[in-house]
């Protein structure tokens, strides 16, 4: 969803507010956000569903997906996902390790052609979910709806956890959940120019696959597998993680909600499906918090580290991990 519009409402509020101020809505009530809201989530299946229509078409006509589309895809899903979950969630959102401006403005810039929202909308969004998890006021949880209603079925819960809540959560007030970064005037300029990050996100790939394939199928098959179908590809990731994430699986620590972890989806999310940890420690730039727990996006966070371009890592302490820690079984029993 666009942060344009929410930006132009939001700034007024923070100059208005310098010091956090109750009277800033914690959510907005605008018709036109509403309807940049659904307008969003309603190209997101648009691009989607050309994604997956353009790969039969070519594969129909002799084109199937080779080395190059993989290794095109492969390189895109990567570098736009470490944009999500090492910036957009963990950098961003949970301030969870420092790092300089340029490694900042890499991050935005990524994570923003995941085409899941700008910056501002994406960091307020989360950081409600985490304020309010599995209660009412969560935008996306399967066990109750954000007004506090209950769902009529675990199905109907799931659903709408998964997607349908993109098109009818409130707003997230970005002068309430961000007001750090509407602050930032280097983060504020990457914000507002959201849609070229998306259009780079589409052309790259495509340009990619022009130039190594030498063809404007070349080209085609960039745009489909490096653009539309890492869309798609990092939306079900997302969407699994509002979801299933607080369903299926074991929870570790005691979180104050329903996150679960999952070892079979840790390399496809690079990480975020260490979700129990990750909500037991929300801070935490590392989510490897067992000797089994592969997390990719840490292990970049590490690197950046090592090289100076990263520090103050705010790593739980083995006594914070001690003190959550949930039974020995990890069992879906321990509740909130």
């Amino acid at each position: 969803m666009t942060e344009i519009i929410m930006e132009s409402i939001a700034r007024p509020l923070l100059q208005a507010s310098p010091v956090a101020h109750p009277r800033v809505p914690r959510t907005l009530s605008s018709g036109k956000l509403k309807r940049a809201q659904r307008l969003h989530s309603q190209a997101v299946v648009v691009v989607i569903l050309l994604g997956i229509s353009l790969a039969i078409v070519l594969a129909a006509l002799g084109y199937p997906p080779g080395r190059i589309e993989l290794g095109i895809f492969l390189v895109s899903t990567v570098l736009v996902g470490l944009g999500g979950s090492v910036g957009f969630h963990r950098h961003f959102t949970h301030r969870s390790f420092k790092a300089k401006t340029p490694v900042r403005v890499a991050l935005a810039i990524l994570g923003s052609m995941a085409m899941q929202g700008t910056l501002f909308f994406w960091v307020a969004l989360h950081r409600r979910h985490h304020e309010h998890g599995d209660e009412t006021g969560d935008p996306h949880s399967p066990h109750i709806r954000e007004d506090g209603s209950a769902y009529a079925s675990r199905l109907q819960g799931v659903w709408h956890s998964y997607m349908g809540w993109t098109f009818s959560h409130e707003v997230p007030n970005a002068a309430h959940y961000a007001k750090d970064l509407l602050a930032d005037k280097v983060l504020s300029r990457v914000n507002r120019l959201y849609f070229l990050w998306v259009f780079l996100g589409l052309a790259l790939p495509t340009l990619a696959g022009g130039l190594l394939k030498g063809t404007w199928a070349g080209a085609l098959s960039g745009l489909v597998w490096g653009g539309f179908l890492r869309i798609f590809f990092w939306h079900n990731m997302i969407w699994y993680i509002t979801s299933l994430a607080h369903v299926i699986g074991r929870r570790d620590f005691r979180s104050g909600d329903l996150s679960t972890n999952s070892v079979l989806m840790a390399l496809p999310t690079l990480g975020e499906s260490w979700h129990n940890n990750h909500h037991a420690f929300p801070a935490a730039p590392i989510l490897h918090l067992k000797w089994y727990q592969f997390d990719f996006s840490g292990l970049i966070i590490r690197i950046l580290a090592l090289l100076g371009l990263a520090w103050d890592l705010k790593e739980p302490s083995r006594q914070m991990l001690r003190d959550k820690a949930q039974d020995p079984s990890g069992s879906l029993s321990g509740t909130k």
